[in-house]
């Protein structure tokens, strides 16, 4: 009896992705804004406690370490923007 002939499947070609990348090429403004978010933050706690919690905002009392240091962390956030 002759052998069956042996059918080659073709390999699996998957169809091209389509390109949706959006190009930021352009990150001019992440170093100024960090760094501007840091000082901000430095600022406001430095003048915190040189000025014994009666400025930059008395109402909120010791939450203006929190602020402070919120601005810090937002600077952190933009950082991870700068290539």
């Amino acid at each position: 009896m002759p052998k069956s002939r042996i059918r080659k499947k073709a390999d699996f070609t998957p169809p091209p992705a389509k390109a949706t990348t959006i190009k930021l090429t352009n990150r001019s403004w992440v170093a100024p804004v960090m760094l501007a978010l840091f000082a901000i933050g430095l600022v406001w706690i430095v003048v915190f406690y040189v000025t014994d919690g009666s400025l930059p905002v008395e109402s909120i009392r010791n939450w203006n370490i929190v602020v402070g240091f919120g601005f810090i962390a937002a600077g952190f956030g933009v950082s991870t923007q700068w290539k």
